[in-house]
């Protein structure tokens, strides 16, 4: 897949998400505060979090202008949120980083957000995108069937807390596979 030099660099070069949302529009900054004041992790889902004890670099290729970034970047904000000493956000423009978009195309196209997991070296772990599957069976409820929601439409609460659930499923997933490394853990001798 990618280098982990090539995944460090961009890395180094993303914003954190409040200088993502910062870089917007007005009305795009109140869009996603709105949905990040919506999002809310579980207890549950906050002591998970808050019990990773390694490391993970997370790189979202994504856009201001994007409404699937806009109703689940915050959710990842929150994520991180919940333990910031080991979950490292970050996110980039997705037209503003061409090459690594064009090495993490999603069936044929530049789809965002597009989320890189890395181990604490940057060495490439895992790519989620552009929609969980929660997101997508709700989508598809939608546009598949005798109506569709107008653009801007609220996100539903349950539509929300399953996004979420899926998020967090993923980041568990990922530190669940960092933590089993053989590699890391005859690193850190654990």
């Amino acid at each position: 897949m990618i280098s982990a030099a090539v995944l460090k660099s961009h890395f180094e070069s993303a914003k954190s998400y409040a200088a993502y949302v910062a870089s917007g529009t007005a009305p795009q900054q109140d869009s996603w505060r709105r949905i990040h004041d919506q999002a809310i992790l579980t207890a549950e889902q906050r002591t998970l979090i808050a019990a990773f004890s390694r490391r993970m670099p997370v790189l979202v290729l994504s856009g201001m202008w994007c409404g699937d970034c806009v109703q689940q970047c915050p959710l990842l904000a929150r994520i991180s949120e919940a333990n910031p000493g080991m979950i490292d956000l970050r996110f980039v423009d997705r037209d503003e980083h061409h090459d690594l978009a064009d090495q993490v195309m999603i069936c044929g196209g530049h789809r965002v957000p597009t989320v890189l997991f890395m181990a604490e070296d940057y060495e490439f772990i895992s790519v989620l995108g552009d929609r969980t599957l929660s997101r997508y069976r709700a989508i598809a409820a939608r546009q598949l069937g005798p109506s569709c929601p107008l653009p801007g439409a609220p996100v539903p609460p349950e539509e929300m807390a399953a996004t979420m659930q899926d998020w967090v499923n993923e980041f568990e997933r990922v530190h669940l596979l960092l933590r089993l490394s053989p590699r890391l853990r005859q690193k850190h001798g654990d």
